[in-house]
């Protein structure tokens, strides 16, 4: 399964990160827009939504699993089984836009700027890849998403950090 996500890539413009994943999923488009756009959706794999108001300007906040605050932020963009964009106080912006391929399959084009220290980046790689496998274990019918960590396991999200890692101080 784990090959089913290809790795992600890192950009830097002074302290502006943007973080990429291009993701094929074997899932119709409105199937995969249920996992990246409703609050049902968002609990299989990434954190419960505790205020999730589907439209331009609508607030979210999200809680991952063990983490007593939320992320409060704004729909900041929002094309109804297209595009859904959040904007979070603290962790940046994220953007899921969704592009069919044929009936039954969908590329997801993932992004997620940020501000601040530039050695985040490969963490907050190896973070987004572990939870879009657990996207993809929640589309194929088997979500994972525990209360007890970020979902997953520690073992896989070392292998992932370490995969990661830029060598010879170079990011991917």
């Amino acid at each position: 399964m784990t090959e089913a996500i290809a790795h992600g890539t890192s950009t830097s413009h002074g302290d502006t990160h943007t973080l990429r994943f291009a993701l094929f999923l074997p899932y119709a488009p409105l199937r995969v827009w249920g996992e990246v756009a409703t609050p049902v959706g968002l609990g299989q794999w990434l954190a419960a939504a505790d205020v999730f108001e589907s439209r331009l300007g609508g607030r979210v906040a999200l809680r991952g699993p063990g983490v007593p605050a939320d992320a409060a932020g704004t729909v900041t963009a929002w094309d109804g089984e297209r595009v859904a964009e959040y904007t979070f106080a603290g962790h940046g912006r994220v953007r899921f836009h969704l592009e069919a391929v044929g009936a039954e399959a969908t590329v997801v084009r993932f992004t997620h700027e940020f501000t601040g220290p530039g050695e985040r980046g490969p963490d907050t790689l190896a973070c987004w890849h572990q939870h879009f496998e657990l996207l993809h274990d929640a589309l194929e019918g088997r979500p994972r998403l525990r209360s007890g960590g970020p979902g997953g396991d520690r073992e896989r999200r070392r292998e992932l950090r370490a995969a990661y890692r830029p060598r010879g101080g170079r990011h991917s």
